[in-house]
């Protein structure tokens, strides 16, 4: 059998010496973004997301092989072992087909057929398959008529003799794989409403006689139509030509036309393909749809999370955070340009003293914004302190919409309590609101990424899939970024290389105790962080105005020598060559290159010595609302605007137009080609011009078309 790294490389069509490279820095516990930013030389330069493949197929492998061994042991064990058999499960290529080679020897329940061969009609079981030239079903079956066995006449013997046949018959292995492959490839997934709820109105109504071909649904058609089972509005099930497949299925198990046992094993297939087979084998491919759908359904949220998490920052800049509120008020929260709190008020604007209030807030801590939450009462907030401070002739201070989703579960959050314990949930909130602005991905970090908003049927699929695909999505932004060591939340250090939960509280509570770190290698006498942490996360942390001019960079320590021989080179200082971008142009990379240090990883490192520290982020750009748009009353069919989208998904992205309810733009409407996937287009916190198409006030629905045919029939 070819090695796990051989078989890995085939799949995913990569060369097998660098995934046996990635394999390798595996089981010396590095991680995947140190391997793909910092180990290009060993892989040959592959990317995150190769990596990520690698170790997700090995891990198949590796699981597919653990299950192989256990399955030869258990049929040995048993003494059933030949070598055809032993044959075909070790050239088995999946799962499914390692189970149906096994399953004739699987321990199992008592069954119809257990019975028949309890009551001595096996011999007639095989006389069937056989199907012999000569002979008559029922003289055969009259021998085994046997009252004190309970088969009291011929019909019972037969009948007990199919039931032999149809177990049989649903347990081999070619039988298995016709079956399966004509589920997949012809199979009709059909639905209709459940009983009683033909006649009820609800949202799973497209759904009350649909069918699609199992080849061609898309995942959140098939979300969707889970869901409706799962709520009781559906009945769902996968369709075949049932006598095309018997046919099929009798040809491969012996049938003879001119057997006069044809009839018997006629009869045995179809009871097994009804009974049995048939049902199995849906059960299978509806798991295979409802994992294919989960899985896309998981990329879709992974894709709307990156762009989410890689919004651009406004900065280390002071900032007044709003968390709207009618009844309650609004509540106001300072914070400075690294974050921290420094006051809150609760502000009422219907009342006299609102202004008043609010500007005494923005002249003590003179805030460069005021970041609105998008909630209840948003847009009328946002339009209060616009007013306000156009007034006072604060001009100099922007006031931006910012979503809060997730701003209400971060507030309850232990994370929350414990870094705010006194403080009230609303005002936790507007803390996290205002920091929102400031840094996204910093932010968001502490909230459970399923309560952001930005998925797709995310509460139906798999949570442990989900999990881990978005704490990797999380772990390679976060990286991505790089991470400010002396001011970054535990939550955030979480997310670094080789860090985790418990190293980040220790970071975290070594920085109280001992003052902010001096440079990288301060890390060093954090208690616990050892050799290999430090050379994983390390390159990804900086320190600005550190012991060391490269520290404030994504140059990696174990590059510093190399660097300063660069520059030695060149006749200039460290601290003079990090930053100058003519300088970094007249190095020769040609003199640089060794086994361990390629052109890619130098390449890197220039890069970085141009701009050290850079943020990939783009410039923060605030959204451009209209005004005298604010609800869905003031929305009229053919108005032009500009939107932000909040969310996309596999038929089409939402739009926030500043009226607390998102506009959809359908796939067909988004572009005026076609457009098969949305995130080819689109992706969240794009600006959009879109034209309303129609607004549905009743069930709260608006209709938006991005089409530049279409956009541009009405000026603005």
């Amino acid at each position: 059998m070819t090695s796990i790294a051989s078989r890995v490389a085939e799949a995913l069509s990569l060369s097998p010496r660098s995934v046996a490279a990635v394999m390798e820095l595996f089981d010396e516990g590095a991680t995947v973004p140190f391997i793909a930013r910092y180990r290009k030389e060993r892989t040959g330069d592959l990317d995150e997301v190769q990596i990520r493949a690698i170790e997700e197929h090995r891990a198949r492998l590796v699981a597919l092989e653990e299950r192989r061994a256990a399955v030869v042991a258990s049929i040995e064990e048993q003494g059933k072992m030949t070598p055809t058999l032993r044959d075909a499960l070790a050239k088995a290529q999946t799962r499914a087909e390692l189970e149906d080679l096994y399953l004739p020897y699987k321990r199992k329940r008592r069954t119809r057929a257990t019975v028949a061969r309890e009551r001595g009609l096996g011999p007639l079981a095989e006389r069937i398959l056989a199907q012999p030239a000569d002979g008559d079903p029922r003289r055969d079956a009259a021998r085994f008529v046997d009252a004190a066995k309970e088969v009291p006449d011929v019909a019972a013997a037969l009948a007990g003799a199919r039931d032999i046949v149809a177990e049989v018959v649903a347990e081999h292995a070619a039988a298995r794989r016709a079956t399966r492959e004509t589920f997949v490839r012809q199979g009709v997934f059909a639905c209709k409403a459940a009983r009683g709820k033909a006649k009820v109105a609800s949202k799973f109504e497209p759904y009350y006689d649909f069918a699609e071909p199992v080849a061609r649904i898309p995942s959140h058609r098939v979300l969707a139509i889970l869901r409706g089972e799962a709520q009781g509005f559906l009945k769902a099930k996968v369709d075949v030509d049932e006598e095309r497949l018997a046919q099929r299925l009798g040809a491969i198990v012996g049938r003879r036309d001119r057997s006069p046992f044809r009839r018997e094993l006629d009869e045995a297939v179809a009871d097994s393909l009804s009974r049995l087979l048939g049902p199995s084998v849906e059960n299978d491919v509806r798991a295979e749809l409802t994992e294919r759908a989960h899985q896309e359904a998981v990329d879709v949220f992974a894709t709307n999370l990156e762009s989410l998490l890689l919004a651009p920052p406004l900065g280390e800049v002071a900032v007044l955070g709003v968390d709207p509120g009618i009844r309650t008020g609004c509540k106001c929260a300072a914070v400075d340009a690294t974050g921290r709190f420094l006051e809150h008020r609760t502000v009422f604007p219907e009342r006299a003293d609102a202004g008043p209030a609010l500007l005494a807030l923005v002249r003590q801590h003179r805030p460069r914004a005021v970041a609105v939450g998008n909630g209840t009462a948003g847009r009328e907030t946002e339009a209060f302190v616009r007013a306000t401070l156009k007034a006072a002739k604060l001009d100099d201070v922007i006031v931006v919409s910012v979503n809060e989703a997730g701003a209400s579960v971060y507030s309850a959050s232990d994370g929350a309590r414990e870094e705010h314990p006194d403080l009230d949930l609303t005002v936790r909130g507007a803390i996290s609101i205002a920091r929102r602005l400031q840094d996204p991905l910093a932010e968001l970090v502490k909230i459970d990424p399923k309560a952001i908003g930005v998925g797709q049927y995310q509460h139906d699929v798999d949570p442990k899939l989900l999990a881990t695909r978005l704490g990797q999505v999380t772990e390679a932004c976060v990286n991505r970024v790089g991470v400010e060591l002396n001011t970054a939340s535990a939550a955030l250090l979480t997310h670094v290389a080789g860090v985790g939960p418990s190293l980040a509280k220790k970071i975290v509570a070594h920085r109280e105790r001992h003052g902010r770190f001096g440079g990288r290698d301060a890390l060093l006498k954090v208690k616990g962080l050892g050799p290999k942490a430090y050379e994983q996360c390390v390159g990804f942390l900086r320190v600005r105005g550190g012991a060391h001019p490269l520290d404030a960079s994504g140059v990696h320590p174990e590059r510093y020598a190399l660097v300063e021989r660069i520059a030695k080179d060149l006749g200039a200082s460290l601290s003079s060559l990090a930053g100058d971008a003519a300088l970094v142009k007249r190095v020769d990379v040609s003199r640089y290159v060794g086994p361990e240090a390629g052109e890619a990883t130098l390449r890197d490192i220039l890069a970085e010595l141009e701009k050290p520290g850079r943020d990939p982020r783009k410039r923060f750009e605030a959204p451009k609302f209209r005004d005298d748009v604010q609800t869905l009353e003031d929305l009229r069919e053919g108005m032009i605007l500009e939107g932000a989208v909040t969310n996309v998904t596999h038929f089409g992205a939402f739009v926030d137009l500043g009226v607390h309810q998102d506009g959809l733009v359908h796939v067909s409407e988004l572009a005026d080609r076609f457009v098969a996937d949305p995130r080819e287009v689109v992706k969240v916190g794009d600006r959009l011009r879109v034209r309303v198409m129609g607004v549905d006030r009743g069930r709260k629905r608006i209709s938006l078309s991005a089409k530049r045919a279409r956009v541009g029939q009405v000026p603005q």
